[in-house]
């Protein structure tokens, strides 16, 4: 059953608007006529990565990042004092004195800005990229320091993930067009140290070096070329190669110059696309207000504390003029309306992302004046399918956004974000790895049978946030929601189709951009019907054919009367599904969730029931063995030694020969020795007749010479005569144990056994 889309915000703008977006069919929204100009070619292979920082080494006066995209990745000096990456100057504090009511702010409620902004900025670097599941890799990240080892990972923020070897990887993989993306900010510059910073805080500058690496990149590497337009994309694509599609996102888009001339010098420049507002308000428009650290950047622009909606702490929002819905109320400006005009004439693709919803309206009414000019969004996350907190922000696309880029022709680049999201029940698809890829395919189902809409990745590489997060391994694997939680899931994962693809991306996650191959098989593997996002190259290239005039006869592409954002489970917050778990010191875990070997903080996580940790996990232990049963047939549980650092792991069974003092360290299980003292290994009757022992168990015929006193090793004897050759018996006397030839006649015997002829005589004597 279709539901109806809110409006949330009415302006004279929307109030026109909103005959057009009624779901109601109308004479007006009949299906347009086929335009004869809509598709040039064949259609294209491969998918599509709509959001893609890739020289963001150079954003932020090139002082945030460490790795290049060029070249071999090097060690990274893991962010020690004073490190050149990863780190925001030693005191923040003086940047909220720029206001004059700064005063008047308690940030003490605001963890990540009573962190950047309280005793020192330093000491807010080591919990900007910790979230759920990860203690980040900003700060102090010595065990990050050796590419290769915990990095790339999911959770990186301040590392490469776009190296040109990769980028290649993923073209291998087969994505075929990717929407590079230079961006900055000026206010994440000013927080980092001036020494790390390569040149003075300027977002268009920042801009310019990145555009300028993208036509080098062009040049050094014949399998990638810049598109410049739909048809060189076809071109590029047919040829085999990588299309280059070049973006801007900066919050202060052409800084104060003159913007029609800025626009004409980024289009001679190969600029194809970009955002006209990014985190912060701008001249253009209004953004769509999400992380409190850009809250405080707007705040340092024009020192307004709104009281009408508590976005950034409870009661206040800093910097936006909010509604008392959280919504911004800035929507384009005169000049944002007169751009995105300058930019249609241009065939330029228009990009929404990051727009406050009544920029979003007002962008609408642009197109519609432009016969339906077509309109996407770069990144972004369907609000009515994302956890209740995400869902929260104006930042995330409701369904009445994606009707609107449906009926331009337009396009949506999933995030693959490392987030919690609601359970879309017609997908099929177990949402019980939260964050993971099983989490993404709620989202992408969602987009293609409810919202319908055209999809292709946009993933945000080197953008300042996680990724996907894996479904196995020890690396935050299902931590979306809370510990407990992530293990009883991760545990499950082990235990239900599909299994690990082979490649990093079980254990890293979206680590770097050669991944994302690995993440659309993974969703396939799940149940996904990937063949939207298999084709998404040609579907990006299909909107931009739409820029041409004669491509849209006056018309909407669809009416998307279709939608439905029916099927979605309720979201129970973390905190109420943590309720359900077992606790221990006040903590919950999930009972038995993990193998030996893993990290656990108290025995009943273990399935052996016994883990290293102390002090009511004060210090996180790993799961150990109890006894033999916990190591399977070919190991053994080495508890034999109290202190000793390797006590209760398992270890390899014992080879015969070798010392022990039980039976169960052995691969024969049987430990000998004298009197109960540290022995050896040996496999019983194992020896025959003759050869060397030390125990009469060690023998076939049950009897060895050894003996503990005088003797310790010895050799098997007989102990019957079946234990000799057909012409020996086993003697007796001076000769015990030992096999002797039969006796030829008058030889003297004591019984037949010992003559060759089987008789003794009653003289003593063989017959």
């Amino acid at each position: 059953m279709s539901h109806p889309l809110p409006w949330f915000r009415w302006s004279p703008l929307a109030l026109t608007l909103a005959a057009s977006l009624s779901c109601a069919p109308t004479e007006d929204l009949e299906p347009p006529p086929q335009p004869t100009t809509q598709k040039q070619g064949v259609d294209v292979p491969g998918f599509a990565e709509l959001h893609h920082h890739m020289f963001a080494e150079e954003a932020f006066g090139g002082g945030w990042f460490h790795g290049g995209v060029n070249g071999a990745l090097d060690t990274c000096d893991g962010g020690w004092p004073e490190s050149d990456h990863a780190r925001v100057r030693m005191d923040l504090s003086g940047l909220l004195n720029l206001c004059p009511n700064s005063g008047g702010v308690d940030l003490s409620g605001v963890p990540i800005l009573s962190q950047l902004f309280g005793v020192a900025g330093a000491v807010g670097s080591e919990f900007i990229g910790k979230i759920e599941g990860t203690e980040g890799d900003t700060g102090l990240h010595m065990g990050r320091r050796q590419p290769g080892t915990e990095w790339p990972r999911w959770d990186t923020i301040a590392h490469q993930q776009s190296w040109g070897g990769w980028l290649k990887q993923a073209h291998q993989g087969g994505m075929s067009l990717v929407v590079v993306s230079a961006v900055s900010n000026g206010f994440l510059c000013e927080a980092l140290p001036p020494q790390n910073r390569k040149r003075a805080c300027d977002e268009m500058m920042d801009v310019e070096v990145q555009l300028q690496m993208a036509r080098a990149f062009d040049a050094a590497n014949d399998w990638v070329e810049i598109a410049l337009s739909p048809a060189d994309a076809r071109r590029i694509i047919s040829q085999g190669k990588l299309a280059m599609v070049l973006s801007i996102e900066t919050s202060k888009l052409f800084g104060a110059k003159d913007w029609r001339a800025e626009l004409n010098r980024f289009h001679a420049l190969g600029v194809r696309t970009l955002q006209p507002v990014h985190q912060l308000d701008n001249r253009f428009g209004g953004a769509a207000p999400h992380n409190a650290i850009f809250q405080a950047a707007q705040f340092l622009e024009n020192c307004h504390i709104d009281t009408d909606c508590g976005i950034t702490a409870s009661g206040f929002t800093l910097g936006f003029d909010v509604d008392a819905q959280c919504r911004n109320v800035k929507g384009l400006t005169a000049d944002g309306q007169q751009l995105l005009q300058a930019m249609m004439d241009k065939g330029m693709l228009i990009d929404l992302a990051h727009l406050s919803e009544k920029s979003v309206r007002d962008a609408y009414a642009v197109s519609q004046a432009n016969r339906y000019y077509p309109l996407f969004i770069s990144h972004g996350h369907f609000r009515e399918v994302m956890n209740g907190k995400l869902a929260q922000h104006e930042k995330t696309t409701p369904a009445w956004v994606v009707q609107m880029l449906r009926r331009t022709g337009g396009m949506f680049g999933l995030r693959t974000a490392h987030d919690e999201t609601r359970t879309y029940t017609p997908a099929n698809i177990a949402n019980d790895c939260q964050g993971s890829s099983r989490s993404f395919a709620q989202a992408y189902e969602y987009g293609r049978q409810g919202l319908k809409v055209p999809m292709a990745f946009g993933a945000d590489f080197n953008g300042f946030i996680q990724q996907t997060r894996p479904r196995f391994g020890p690396n935050g694997a299902c931590s979306a929601g809370f510990q407990a939680e992530a293990d009883a899931q991760a545990h499950q994962q082990e235990l239900e189709a599909p299994g690990r693809l082979g490649t990093p991306f079980d254990e890293q996650g979206l680590a770097h951009v050669g991944l994302l191959p690995d993440l659309l098989r993974d969703v396939r593997n799940l149940g996904a019907d990937t063949t939207p996002l298999d084709r998404s190259a040609e579907l990006f290239i299909r909107m931009w054919e739409r820029t041409a005039s004669t491509a849209r006869n006056g018309s909407m592409a669809d009416p998307a009367l279709d939608i439905d954002t029916g099927g979605i489970a309720q979201w129970v917050p973390p905190d109420e599904r943590e309720k359900a778990y077992p606790t221990v010191c006040g903590k919950a875990y999930a009972p038995d969730s993990k193998t030996l070997g893993q990290g656990c903080r108290f025995d009943d996580e273990c399935q052996s029931e016994q883990c290293t940790s102390v002090l009511c996990a004060t210090f996180d232990g790993r799961c150990v063995c109890n006894d033999d049963g916990d190591c399977g047939m070919s190991r053994y549980c080495q508890n034999d030694i109290p202190g000793n650092p390797g006590d209760n792991d398992c270890v390899d069974r014992k080879t015969d020969g070798t010392s022990c003092s039980r039976d169960g360290q052995c691969l024969s299980r049987a430990c000998g020795g004298c009197f109960n003292a540290v022995g050896w290994c040996y496999t019983p009757r194992s020896k025959a007749y003759g050869q060397t022992c030390k125990s009469d168990r060690e023998c076939t015929t049950d009897r060895c010479s050894a003996d503990c006193y005088l003797n310790p090793t010895g050799s098997c004897l007989c102990d019957s005569d079946s234990h000799c050759g057909a012409n020996q018996f086993c003697g007796w006397g001076l000769n015990s144990g030992k096999c002797v030839n039969k006796r030829g006649r008058g030889a003297a015997c004591s019984s037949d056994r010992e003559c060759a002829s089987g008789t003794c005589r009653w003289s003593f004597t063989c017959k």
